[in-house]
């Protein structure tokens, strides 16, 4: 017997070829391979993603130009508060997950986190559409009730979708992995018509409108995914499984508590009923063993200790991402600097400055192609590795470029200023510089050429290295990086405005210096860079379970 993640009702398994196991319909009945799930309920699910980006995205891409725009912030305030917001909004997943596996399941979340988009997007845009707006605590709320629908919505909607496949059918296995590039594919897809169409809407049109539609997109695509409801496939979840946080924390109070106790020799590898190999007993954070020593109620079993050392030892190379998670929080910078340069391209038309980040989002997918069909078999002839290079060298390799994509954003910067004092313009900050805004294309490539390395190899990383039942932690844990890297990069602007009176962020960008900061983005890169370096030589990588 099984608890079910949406009815709560223990489910009978039954012995047929044609049920999929661990898997319920809508109604807590078992369910059969020919009528639920596969790639026509995920093509559903994949629908309500692209939607939900390009909801969130339509706020986050053109928020820095909305603050210091119709509502005067500094430039300085603005990026202290666009990266407060997106750090949180990046940290809230953590709170999703908890909430979907221990309460309403993923599908029951889903929902929720749709309905406080929906409600309160709507409640923002009428607030924005009138003429005496301002940003109000109301409206602050607003904005953080829906980056919380985010935290809840980002954890839930993959692995859900994942659900509709039965990775121990042959056929479906390799649905499954189509699926997680289809998914990806169509999440930058989505990101790119909101750079494309909903900023200029934003810029030209209205915010109100602008802020508006992703409601509507939002409302349609929750009615088509309700529609589906009796064909989607509901994963069991286990009861013990629900106490992951609490069997880990139990560890590290029995490990305090045991501390004289001798410290006991393991073996290499735990062998388990089922004859699968599971999680490697020696290497880091041997002091843990002294978890396994002690009276009843502070003794853990050697799994329980082992699913703590393969957590903890994911924290070196998460404290060693972090400053190229600063990196990533600064593309609202890129769009600053593009808003005072030239972007006309015929006598009618300017290019919205927040439309550079379609470049991010193209080369995202152009690099993800490369990667897979050209990079991977080329790697693999040479390392004889089936993945080509390891996952931590994709993820040195992405923060590397991250840090050329900063040098280069550094060399454009010092150009733009020269221009700017060279054409008479250091003090008319409205009026556009004489250069054209392809100069940012660079920086923007680079930059999403090392988000495609980076972010996913982050992603996998965090997936594969955590036992199968933590995979959810381990993903909210490769997400709270660019959270706290957000909420970082707030602090340090915070800083620097302080320590040099506003010089580097001054409203006249013509007479800021945005170029040292990235300047200093650069150095602490290469040495954070160093740091992940020194973990990665010295990182064990657990054994893949299947």
């Amino acid at each position: 017997m099984a608890i079910t993640e949406e009815s709560g009702h223990e489910t009978p398994f039954l012995d047929d070829e044609k049920v999929v196991d661990s898997c319920i319909d809508y109604k807590g009945r078992p369910v059969h391979r020919y009528n639920s799930g596969g790639c026509r309920s995920a093509t559903f699910i994949i629908g309500r993603e692209v939607a939900e980006r390009f909801s969130f995205y339509g706020i986050e891409s053109n928020l820095i130009t909305f603050l210091t725009g119709p509502l005067g912030q500094s430039t300085a305030t603005a990026a202290e508060n666009v990266n407060a917001w997106a750090g949180t909004a990046s940290l809230l997943p953590l709170l999703g997950g908890i909430l979907a596996d221990s309460f309403l399941g993923r599908y029951r979340t889903i929902l929720f986190a749709s309905a406080i988009y929906i409600l309160v997007g709507t409640r923002l845009a009428h607030s924005i559409s009138s003429a005496s707006f301002k940003l109000q605590n109301y409206e602050k709320i607003s904005l953080y009730l829906v980056a919380l629908a985010q935290g809840e919505h980002k954890p839930c909607v993959q692995a859900f979708g994942a659900d509709q496949f039965d990775g121990q059918d042959p056929e479906e296995s390799k649905a499954k992995s189509s699926f997680f590039n289809w998914w990806y594919f169509s999440m930058c897809a989505g990101v790119l018509v909101t750079l494309l169409v909903l900023t200029y809407i934003q810029d030209n049109i209205g915010w109100g409108f602008g802020f508006g539609i992703p409601c509507l997109v939002m409302a349609a695509a929750l009615l088509i995914f309700l529609a589906r409801t009796k064909t989607y496939r509901y994963s069991i979840i286990k009861v013990e499984e629900k106490s992951v946080f609490l069997r880990i924390g139990r560890v590290l109070v029995a490990t305090v508590r045991n501390w004289k106790a001798t410290t006991p020799t393991l073996p290499a590898f735990e062998e388990e009923a089922s004859g699968m190999l599971t999680y490697q007993s020696s290497g880091q954070f041997k002091f843990l063993n002294k978890a396994l020593h002690g009276p009843d109620g502070f003794k853990c079993s050697l799994r329980e200790v082992e699913e703590a050392k393969s957590v903890l030892s994911l924290i070196p190379i998460w404290v060693s991402c972090l400053a190229h998670a600063v990196v990533s929080a600064q593309p609202p910078l890129f769009t600053k600097q593009g808003v005072t340069m030239d972007r006309s391209i015929s006598p009618t038309f300017q290019v919205p400055a927040a439309s550079l980040k379609c470049f991010i989002s193209i080369s995202i997918i152009v690099s993800i192609a490369i990667y897979d069909r050209l990079f991977v078999p080329l790697a693999r002839r040479i390392t004889q590795k089936p993945s080509g290079i390891t996952l931590l060298q994709r993820i040195g390799t992405g923060m590397f470029l991250a840090t050329l994509s900063m040098m280069i954003a550094a060399l454009v910067e010092i150009m733009r200023l020269k221009t700017a004092k060279d054409c008479g313009l250091v003090d008319t900050p409205n009026a556009t510089i004489p250069m054209s805004v392809w100069w940012l294309i660079p920086q923007n490539v680079l930059f999403g050429v090392s988000q495609a390395f980076t972010m996913v190899g982050l992603q996998e990383f965090f997936y594969d290295q955590v036992p199968a039942e933590l995979r959810s932690v381990g993903l909210s844990l490769y997400l709270s990086i660019f959270g706290v890297g957000s909420l970082l990069s707030s602090i340090l602007i915070y800083c620097i405005q302080k320590a040099t009176d506003d010089t580097w962020f001054a409203d006249n960008l013509n007479r800021a210096h945005l170029d040292y900061f990235y300047w200093l983005l650069v150095g602490l890169n290469l040495a954070m860079f160093i740091l992940f370096l020194h973990f990665a030589k010295g990182y064990i990588y657990s054994r893949r379970t299947v």
